[in-house]
């Protein structure tokens, strides 16, 4: 008889982190839900951190991710149907965003902090599964624009609304919920959405027939989608409503090419169309669809930063989760001062992206109040495209560093940090690049500097005696105040100088004064290093172990 061989033992190696509550253990987000309003969601959102936390929600991201959604053109008898196949752990992953309303929450249940309340869930759910809050957050976006299109709304408003998702690819008048995607983009443009040529031909009243094609035409499988078009050959853009289904029950002639092989943000579908006389109807005025789309831009952007703070926040707390579990060279990783001060750096990127996401959050509360004063649309005018800019690239390189924390076991797919990093670009591309950003930053500044100077005022008060933080201000107003041609040379500097100075006055507001006066050392003085763990002296290494105590708590 042959000997069974034993190799090895299994040793050293961490355990999955399941089972945890997302919201029990982040300091940051209980604080800032407390701070702007939204304590009394905090009950629900300590629910929804459990449940997300369970290892069964786990795997649903993990298995939406495998088993990508299929194509099906036609049907068994040759029948064009273009139906988008999903698993289903991608609609139990939809079931859970539409309980939660992330879709619809201020204005299914307008208050004080309803913004904030919905930013702190959306941060939650987004370190689960990503792919699924496209067409949540288009559908977010849409609610807005289509609330003032008086023919169409109120039969909608009841499914944008509903707090449960219907799978179910018919016609919209027997559905109980709905999404809403966006077709905006044409292959000869891209972000340079003036260059369309897509064509809307009038059929009378509001209706038109629209024939032309989208590049990128996000989740194909919503019940209808906002496009861009040229309204009978006109020069300017008008925005259409176009449904999956036509009003008399048959599928729109909006034909998909091909699903789009991409690198992250696989469990959802982005597609290429073409519109064969595809039926649509007009939302606001001719000509002012780029205006229209911009609106909705607003609120994706928004979520594009609470989606890059989400990112930070997963590849955080699994860096830390491993720090504490594996040993090398003779102690826990956690210990060790190098990987002490590494992960400490990380945590501080995360901690300021929270902040600022649920700051932003808060003057979205303001624009749906009476209460929108100059201050508040400063930050969602200048200091949101900044921090979509900002953000979202940090959050890239974040994910890279985590990754390496778990060394070789980050780089496979079988563990959650090959999918951050492949998702991670995706925000950055999203509605709008880095230089659309950062030179919509500059736009802003330049048509409206009373907006602005209520910004800066609100800083000024802020930096108080703080010597980096002051020098940082001087530098910003000193390239603002230069030759306006040396501006667009500089957008990314200004944008980056203003995320930094937000991020350090809302952590000195907020957060623990340490924690506050080591970001400022480490991002706006020349003690700091570009590469994350590249520290000033001045901070211990038992201050900064101090802040991987809070950044999760456990």
């Amino acid at each position: 008889m042959t000997e069974a061989w034993h190799t090895h033992d299994v040793t050293n190696q961490v355990p999955p982190l399941v089972d945890y509550n997302l919201y029990a253990t982040d300091a940051a987000l209980q604080a800032a839900v407390s701070a702007f309003n939204a304590g009394w969601h905090a009950k629900e959102l300590h629910r929804q951190g459990a449940r997300l936390g369970d290892a069964e929600v786990q795997q649903w991201a993990e298995t939406a991710n495998r088993h990508e959604p299929e194509l099906q053109t036609f049907d068994a008898r040759g029948n064009r149907i273009d139906h988008v196949e999903f698993h289903p752990a991608w609609h139990a992953l939809m079931g859970l965003l539409r309980g939660a309303q992330l879709q619809s929450l201020p204005w299914a249940h307008p208050q004080v902090g309803a913004m904030a309340a919905r930013t702190a869930a959306y941060f939650l759910h987004a370190q689960n599964e990503a792919g699924s809050l496209c067409p949540t957050t288009m559908t977010f976006a849409s609610i807005p624009v289509l609330a003032k299109v008086p023919s169409l709304y109120p039969t909608i408003k009841d499914k944008l609304l509903a707090p449960q998702h219907d799978p179910r690819d018919i016609p919209l008048a027997q559905k109980h919920a709905m999404l809403v995607g966006m077709g905006m983009t044409e292959k000869q443009g891209g972000s340079d959405v003036r260059t369309n040529t897509t064509v809307a031909h009038a059929l009378g009243g509001d209706a038109y027939s629209l024939v032309g094609h989208k590049w990128f035409f996000s989740a194909p499988q919503c019940d209808a989608h906002l496009v861009l078009a040229r309204a009978d050959d006109s020069d300017a853009l008008s925005c259409f409503f176009v449904p999956r289904y036509t009003p008399d029950g048959r599928k729109n002639a909006v034909q998909i090419q091909r699903l789009k092989d991409k690198l992250g943000n696989r469990s959802n579908a982005s597609s290429e169309v073409e519109f064969q006389g595809a039926y649509g109807t007009l939302v606001g005025a001719h000509g002012r669809g780029i205006p229209t789309i911009i609106e909705m831009a607003t609120y994706t952007r928004l979520d594009c930063v609470i989606g890059s703070a989400a990112m930070m926040r997963t590849g955080v707390v699994q860096a830390i989760h491993h720090a504490r579990h594996r040993t090398a060279f003779g102690a826990k990783l956690v210990d060790q001062d190098l990987m002490t001060t590494v992960l400490a750096d990380l945590a501080l990127e995360s901690e300021a992206a929270t902040w600022l996401a649920m700051r932003l959050a808060q003057s979205f509360d303001a624009a749906e109040s009476d209460d929108d004063a100059p201050l508040e649309r400063a930050w969602r005018r200048i200091v949101l495209p900044a921090a979509k800019f900002w953000v979202c690239k940090r959050a890239l390189e974040l994910a890279g560093e985590c990754m390496e924390v778990w060394g070789g076991n980050g780089y496979v797919e079988t563990g959650p940090l090959a999918r951050l990093y492949r998702e991670a670009p995706v925000n950055s591309i999203w509605e709008g690049s880095g230089n659309v950003m950062c030179l919509d930053v500059l736009r802003a500044i330049g048509r409206e500097p009373e907006v602005a100077q209520a910004w800066f005022d609100w800083l000024g008060e802020r930096v108080g005696s703080h010597a980096p933080l002051r020098e940082a201000l001087a530098q910003l107003h000193g390239w603002l105040a230069a030759d306006p041609a040396t501006h667009a040379v500089r957008a990314r500097a200004i944008a980056q100088q203003i995320v930094l100075l937000a991020q350090a006055a809302l952590l000195l507001e907020h957060a623990p004064a340490e924690l506050a006066h080591g970001f400022a050392e480490s991002r706006l003085s020349n003690r700091g290093g570009r590469i994350y763990g590249v520290m000033p002296d001045s901070l211990a290494v038992g201050v900064q172990r101090a802040w991987l105590d809070r950044a999760f708590l456990g």
